[in-house]
């Protein structure tokens, strides 16, 4: 509806899985690589890839799949939420593996697909078996796909299985109980969401695929498309859809914040723009609390350095000099003095040292030993009357 006022040739932002709109991410890059060292040169046993739903796991498969080399058989299972007799059955219907029809024994279909694989083996081609939405399988099925793995010749395994699914994938291949089939796969990924930098880049990679320019989405829209969607492809295609329809309905060029606002609000509902104020005061809160935990500190010492100050004892000697008088100097754990309970506790580890203070330099300062030696030193310095002039002073 909206592509002729924009100059589109097709809709940019559909939701199919359209490999040619597919964006190569730093994340999306990696998992196809991963894909592709399966496809190619895994050797046998699993491949895993897992991520969030809308993170563009299926554009990646369908991705792979125009990639497949030609020495190669490929089966594809789009649902795996079957028992084990019908996952085996299914796998000889991609396959084009015949067996009697009603057949529901697993060791007839295990016979015939292990057949195949010897013989396309035998031919010098690779078999691949490919399954998405893998977090539906159950444990029984998980533990036959391991079995089929056991396939194999002295040299190498006959078949090689890619699996394609959301966390709970990950979770479950984690469990002790499938730690045989855990270890048997070669290489993992897990797919992320988009950052800020990726998402401006993957609306223009869109746009301009369809035919379009990056300015139908200023720089202020797409930030605010980040917030809204966390990232998630799909999501920032079902609003930035939903967002070009109300620019073409308002008759605007671009798309503004407010009818991106409306439009996430049409497309996400209330959660969404929940979430967006969540993470708001979120930040607010952190912000909040890094202020006090910089303020209360500053203010509790003002308050015992004033303290301090106060109950500074007429004629005490200032160790530090002139400058240091008033406060305590910012690198001197000044509250390890002898009035506070840390300096107690201190002086009880260390009967025999009189400390009051102590510095960062790792300098203690001994204000009760300096008075000792003040006073040795005056006692020294004055004069001392002699026994035979105490006795001319009683005599006369």
């Amino acid at each position: 509806m909206y592509k002729e006022h924009f100059g589109l040739k097709e809709t940019p932002f559909s939701i199919a899985p359209d490999p040619r709109y597919l964006f190569l991410s730093e994340g999306h890059r990696e998992a196809l690589a991963h894909l592709e060292f399966g496809m190619r040169g895994g050797g046998g046993g699993f491949v895993l890839l897992t991520g969030e739903v809308g993170t563009g796991k299926t554009t990646i498969c369908r991705c792979l799949l125009e990639k497949i080399p030609d020495d190669s058989e490929v089966a594809f299972i789009l649902n795996p939420k079957v028992t084990a007799e019908e996952l085996l059955a299914t796998v000889c219907d991609e396959f084009g593996i015949r067996y009697p029809k009603g057949s529901r024994s697993i060791k007839i279909f295990v016979d015939r697909i292990n057949k195949f694989l010897l013989d396309a083996r035998a031919r010098g081609r690779k078999t691949i078996l490919i399954i998405e939405e893998a977090q539906n399988l159950g444990f029984d099925v998980l533990e036959q796909l391991r079995l089929l793995t056991n396939l194999e010749t002295n040299q190498a395994k006959l078949l090689q299985i890619i699996m394609i699914g959301q966390p709970e994938l990950r979770d479950m291949v984690a469990r002790p109980e499938l730690r045989q089939l855990a270890q048997r796969i070669t290489a993992r990924y897990h797919l992320g969401p988009l950052t800020r930098e990726e998402v401006s880049s993957y609306i223009t990679h869109r746009l301009s695929v369809a035919g379009g320019h990056a300015r139908l989405f200023p720089s202020s829209t797409i930030r605010k498309i980040f917030r809204l969607t966390g990232g998630v492809p799909r999501l920032i295609n079902v609003v930035c859809d939903r967002a070009l329809l109300g620019a073409y309905v308002e008759g605007k060029d671009v798309v503004d914040r407010p009818t991106l606002t409306n439009a996430s609000r049409e497309v996400l509902g209330e959660a969404a723009r929940k979430r967006w104020l969540g993470k708001r005061y979120a930040l607010l809160a952190a912000l909040l609390l890094a202020v006090l935990g910089t303020a209360l500190p500053a203010a509790y010492y003002h308050l015992r350095s004033g303290h301090a100050s106060d109950s500074r004892r007429p004629g005490e000697n200032n160790l530090e000099g002139e400058k240091s008088a008033g406060r305590p100097r910012l690198d001197t754990l000044w509250w390890l003095d002898e009035r506070s309970l840390p300096g107690q506790r201190l002086k009880r580890h260390l009967p025999d040292r009189n400390i009051d203070r102590w510095s960062v330099s790792g300098r203690f300062q001994k204000r009760k030993a300096q008075g000792e030696g003040l006073a040795r030193n005056r006692s020294e310095t004055s004069p001392v009357p002699q026994p035979e002039a105490a006795a001319q002073e009683t005599g006369d």
